[in-house]
């Protein structure tokens, strides 16, 4: 079955990156914990929906820096003024704490594990995601730094593939956003808004579609109000899926066009294709999107140093490499960062288990 641009495999995996799940701890004492994260899988040019995917979930119903100006161009590189943040709980830092003696601890270490990363929130569940967000939130606040977080909890999530999972109706979703936003804090923070759900909503039905891109819309409004110095990104894909123009059509429909919701995309999660072509590609769609020049794109440069593999493999193929390290400062117009959304190391499913590292992945493609 053709999948995302990047696809989970769990509950827990999305795209290969730290995860604060729901543990049953109290939501005063609840924090982020690390369990596997979900594998982004690419899709063709023009993807085409599943029919098991079309049937298998029920129907939707800054630190001290201040915010670029809307109304002006934005200069190369300045969406955030901090340093981004290195969540102190993943699998990586895991390994390496565990495995002092190992020979490829010191690549692996340096490379990877010291890098800043997102935080994945792949769980529904409204009663503690607030203070999960908050622990994240705070913790980087506390440093001085700008966290990555990723709301992934949309309905039909991945069309009921390897990445099912997330709320059981939008009117649930909305919800669950709102919690999430009360966790934002009031400091500089990166959101990933729901990766997936926009180039890959040709599964649903025009309907779904619809009311899917509405409560993205207001999700990115909720996020918004609730701390003003979120930069909240929407789902473009990757540049070798849906066209520029046909992607913009449909974040202008979930709102990506609007400041009032929206600081621009963010493309090539979980995937492979190289920084070059990437921010060529945002830059068209953010062209054909329109809306306020001070909307920016963000890439996710984890494993793309070499490129995408030319057969189109998405499952931990051979060959590959870690891209540029995460940053804020890009040097390129309307390219706010590079991030590392999915954590190089941990499996798609083919050099392991789906969502959990593999110190050999991880050093074949540090080394």
């Amino acid at each position: 079955m053709a999948v995302a641009a990047s696809a989970v495999v769990a509950v827990g995996t999305v795209t290969g990156m730290m995860s604060a799940l729901d543990d049953g701890r109290p939501s005063d004492e609840a924090g982020p914990r690390v369990t596997s994260s979900p594998s982004l899988q690419p899709l063709p040019a023009v993807p085409t929906p599943s029919p098991r995917a079309a049937s298998a979930s029920p129907s939707p119903s800054k630190s001290s820096a201040r915010p670029s100006p809307k109304s002006a161009e934005k200069k190369p590189g300045t969406a955030v003024a901090a340093p981004l943040y290195r969540h102190p709980d993943s699998q990586v830092l895991d390994w390496v704490r565990a495995h002092p003696d190992d020979p490829r601890r010191a690549v692996i270490a340096s490379r990877i594990a010291d890098r800043p990363a997102a935080v994945w929130f792949a769980d529904f569940s409204p009663s503690t995601v607030t203070a999960r967000v908050r622990a994240v939130t705070s913790g980087a606040a506390a440093a001085g730094r700008v966290p990555v977080v990723v709301p992934y909890s949309i309905p039909l999530r991945d069309c009921g593939g390897a990445s099912e999972g997330g709320a059981p109706d939008l009117a649930a979703y909305d919800g669950w956003i709102d919690a999430f936003a009360a966790g934002l804090g009031s400091g500089e923070v990166i959101v990933i808004l729901e990766p997936d759900s926009i180039a890959q909503s040709a599964c649903l039905s025009g309907a779904r579609q619809a009311d899917r891109f509405a409560s993205l819309a207001r999700a990115g409004r909720v996020l918004k109000a609730a701390n003003p110095r979120a930069r909240v990104y929407y789902d473009a894909g990757h540049s070798d899926w849906n066209t520029a123009a046909a992607q913009a059509s449909l974040l202008a429909r979930a709102g990506a066009g609007s400041a009032a919701s929206s600081d621009g995309i963010f493309t090539n999660v979980s995937n492979f294709h190289r920084t070059s072509a990437e921010i060529a590609y945002a830059r068209h769609v953010l062209s054909a999107l329109g809306g306020p020049a001070s909307l920016g794109a963000v890439i996710d440069t984890s494993r793309n140093g070499n490129g995408a593999p030319a057969d189109g493999e998405w499952c931990d193929p051979d060959g590959r490499r870690i891209g540029q390290a995460p940053t804020p400062v890009t040097g390129e117009a309307r390219i706010d960062a590079y991030l590392w959304v999915k954590l190089p190391g941990e499996s798609d499913g083919c050099k392991g288990t789906p969502g959990t590292f593999s110190a050999d992945y991880a050093y074949e493609l540090a080394r």
